[in-house]
C-alpha cells in the first residue's frame, strides 16, 4: 500500500552534534536545517565534502538520531518508512558481500522483501543482468553501484535516497548511471541525492539545496540558483577599428561590471546582459553574439563564500 502524504520529506530545525574528541564542546554537523520535499520531486543536496549532506541523509534514513529537531518521511518516522519498503537508499560504500555473485545477491535481498518476481526486471533496469554470474568482488566500482541500485529498487520504493552515488566512477560510468536514473524518475519516484559534483546537480535536479557548514545557503530551482550571482557574459565581434568605442559605450551601461577586448571580440560581464547585447548588435554593429548564463559552479562558490563571511 502506498502512502499518500502531503510531503515526501519534512525536516524541521534539524540538528546533529557529535562529541568533540579533540577539545571541549561538540562538533556541529547539521545546524538547524528546514526542508520540505513534495512527492515526485528530484532534489540535489549540493555541497563540499564535510558540508553535512551525508549526516542529513543518515537522519532521513533513520541511521542516526537527530540531536534536536524532527524528520518525517512520507508522514511517518524514518525507520517506519524504511522498514515498510517505501524508502530505499544507494549509499557510497558497503552493504555488499564480496564472495556472492551478483544474481545471488539480488535474489537473496528479494527474498527478504517478498519480491522474487521482480528480480529479472530490476536487474535489467539497473543494468546488471549481464553481470549475474560475476562475483561482487570482481565488479568495478560503477558496477557495484549499479548492483546497489538494483537492490534499492526491489521493494518498489516511493523515495530513493542517493548518497554520492557516483563517487569514484569515471565520467562514462557516471553518465550511464544517470541515464538509468532518468528512466526511473519518469515513474514518478521522489529522488533525493547528495553530491559534490556540480554538473550532476545542474544536469539532473530541477531543485538544488545548497548546504555548507551544516546550514542551508540556498534552496530553489537549479536554474534560479545559477542566476543568484547575477552576472552574464555577453560577447560579440565588432567591426575593425571600433573596439575602443565599443568598450567605452559598454562601460557606460549601468550593470556592466567588466568589459574587455579580445582582438576584435568584445566581452562584457554583468547583470545588464540584455542592454549590452542590444547595444552590441545595433549601435555597435556587432555580429556572432554569444550570451552565457552563470554556471552553477559560480553560484556555488559565491554563495558558500557569502555564508562563511557572515
Amino acid at each position: 500500500m502506498c502512502l499518500v502524504p502531503t510531503h515526501a520529506l519534512r525536516l524541521h530545525d534539524l540538528r546533529k552534534e557529535y562529541p568533540n574528541h579533540d577539545g571541549p564542546g561538540s562538533v556541529v554537523a547539521v545546524d538547524g536545517i528546514d526542508v520540505e520535499i513534495d512527492p515526485g520531486e528530484i532534489v540535489a543536496f549540493l555541497g563540499p565534502n564535510g558540508a553535512g549532506k551525508t549526516t542529513t541523509l543518515d537522519m532521513v534514513l533513520g541511521l542516526v538520531p537527530p540531536t534536536s529537531g524532527s524528520v518525517e518521511v512520507l508522514g511517518v518516522a524514518p525507520r517506519q518508512a524504511v522498514t515498510s519498503g517505501h524508502v530505499s537508499a544507494v549509499l557510497q560504500t558497503g552493504g555488499l558481500l564480496r564472495d556472492l555473485r551478483v544474481g545471488e545477491t539480488v535474489r537473496s535481498i528479494a527474498a527478504l522483501h517478498g519480491a522474487g518476481a521482480r528480480v529479472d526486471d530490476v536487474m535489467r533496469r539497473a543494468g546488471v543482468a549481464e553481470l549475474a554470474g560475476r562475483k561482487v568482488s570482481q565488479c568495478s566500482g560503477g558496477e557495484q553501484q549499479r548492483l546497489r541500485f538494483a537492490l534499492a529498487l526491489l521493494p518498489d520504493p516511493q523515495i530513493l535516497v542517493l548518497d554520492e552515488p557516483t563517487a569514484g566512477m569515471d565520467a562514462a560510468a557516471r553518465r550511464d548511471f544517470w541515464e538509468t536514473m532518468r528512466a526511473e524518475t519518469s515513474q514518478g519516484r521522489t529522488v533525493v541525492f547528495a553530491t559534490h559534483y556540480l554538473e550532476e546537480a545542474q544536469a539532473f535536479a530541477p531543485r538544488t539545496v545548497l548546504i555548507d557548514h551544516g546550514r542551508i545557503r540556498a534552496d530553489r530551482p537549479t536554474d534560479e540558483l545559477r542566476n543568484l550571482v547575477g552576472d552574464r557574459v555577453v560577447a560579440a565581434t565588432v567591426p575593425p577599428g571600433t573596439a575602443d568605442a565599443a568598450l567605452a559605450a559598454l562601460q557606460a551601461l549601468d550593470g556592466v561590471r567588466e568589459v574587455r577586448a579580445e582582438g576584435s571580440r568584445i566581452v562584457a560581464t554583468g547583470t545588464a546582459s540584455d542592454d549590452a547585447a542590444l547595444l552590441l548588435l545595433t549601435t555597435l554593429g556587432g555580429r556572432d553574439l554569444e550570451v552565457t548564463a552563470p554556471s552553477l559552479e559560480s553560484a556555488f562558490f559565491a554563495l558558500t563564500e557569502e555564508g562563511r563571511e557572515r
